[in-house]
């Protein structure tokens, strides 16, 4: 109990312990009438799931779906409307969060589903950018949910043999056959990769018009652009495509066999970037008991494996096929200016030319 320090009353908070480390069982609705505010990402909160949290606490929840890092960080930087109460982000846009002071810690103790974990997600603090402070003053900032790998999934009818390299995406073979993800920071990381940058997460000033030149070969090659896994999926099928960067990983490879698509997998040679979504509560949240409860839930059973089999992601709970075996991963790390990289994707898209994406 010692671990439950909420801004609560001390009755309240010792019921909402209690609660929490008896694993919430249906109809204690101890939290009736009250609404949990959800910004997450496609697949995450499934219908199910929501409706057993509902069930188990008595709350309503209201759940908003965002597709883009820049639609998460618009939604809970903005002041106007009700705040959000929980949110998913991945560890590199939580350093955002973090200095504009967005973000409240999270209390482990209040996760019990959290000691469930493999031993690398329950090893906060080696996870960079997960906790903030040292020793006693360590505070926890988010909860591990699941991660993926930004792999190449390609037509098996059109490759004779698995593309190895994130050159195919360039590849003039491929011309109007290939689908790519509506987002400035990544793209720039993956044009950093293709430079043969340090870092791809660091783009160092020289490098930039080279960087711009590659988009827009890039945006010349590629047939469309998708924000969401569904809609990717649409976009490979109706235009019969032969290859797609997978930004969600292995959760559109998931869809797309399920929507009887011929596909497979691969691992460029020059690594993939990889994202490690967590749980977090916004600063302005007015649900912090809620939001626990909530992060505890979607760590629970039900969650994690519909997570697994339905999205084709990997839960932080247990080894899974879409976590076994993956090697070459770039973590993702707070990139060195998220706005203006943004910025000049948007002039891309519009198909200004190198100088006017390049302007101030």
């Amino acid at each position: 109990m010692d671990g439950c320090r909420l801004p609560l009353s001390a009755v309240s908070r010792r019921a909402l312990c209690a609660l929490l480390l008896a694993g919430l069982p249906a109809g204690a609705a101890w939290a009736a009438g009250q609404t949990l505010r959800v910004l997450a990402w496609p697949g995450y909160a499934e219908p199910e799931v929501v409706q057993a949290f509902e069930k188990k606490t008595g709350a309503k929840v209201e759940l908003t779906v965002i597709d883009t890092d820049e639609a998460l960080w618009h939604k809970l930087s903005q002041r106007a409307g009700p705040a959000f109460d929980v949110f998913a982000v991945n560890t590199a846009e939580l350093q955002r969060y973090r200095a504009a002071g967005l973000v409240q810690p999270v209390d482990p103790a209040l996760v019990p589903n959290a000691r469930q974990q493999l031993p690398r997600f329950r090893d906060r603090a080696a996870i960079p950018g997960l906790v903030a402070g040292h020793g006693a003053e360590a505070k926890v900032l988010a909860i591990p949910f699941t991660y993926a790998e930004m792999g190449l999934i390609y037509d098996r009818h059109q490759f004779s043999q698995p593309p190895d390299s994130l050159q195919a995406l360039w590849d003039p073979r491929w011309q109007g056959k290939v689908i790519a993800y509506n987002g400035g920071s990544h793209n720039f990381s993956l044009a950093a990769q293709m430079l043969g940058a340090e870092s791809p997460f660091r783009l160092p000033p020289a490098l930039r018009p080279k960087a711009v030149d590659k988009l827009i070969e890039l945006r010349r090659n590629v047939l469309g652009f998708y924000s969401e896994p569904n809609e990717s999926v649409k976009l490979f099928q109706r235009h019969g495509a032969a290859l797609m960067y997978a930004n969600y990983g292995r959760q559109q490879y998931q869809l797309l066999k399920a929507a009887g698509a011929d596909v497979g997998y691969a691992i460029p040679r020059e690594g993939a970037l990889a994202w490690l979504d967590c749980w977090a509560i916004p600063a302005a949240s007015r649900q912090r008991a809620l939001a626990h409860a909530w992060i505890d839930h979607l760590l629970g059973r039900q969650a994690s494996s519909l997570l697994v089999s339905r999205q084709g992601l990997a839960a932080t709970t247990a080894e899974s096929a879409a976590s076994a075996g993956a090697h070459r991963l770039l973590w993702l790390e707070p990139v060195e200016d998220a706005g203006q990289r943004e910025l000049m994707w948007s002039r891309i898209r519009s198909g200004d030319r190198a100088a006017r994406v390049l302007a101030p």
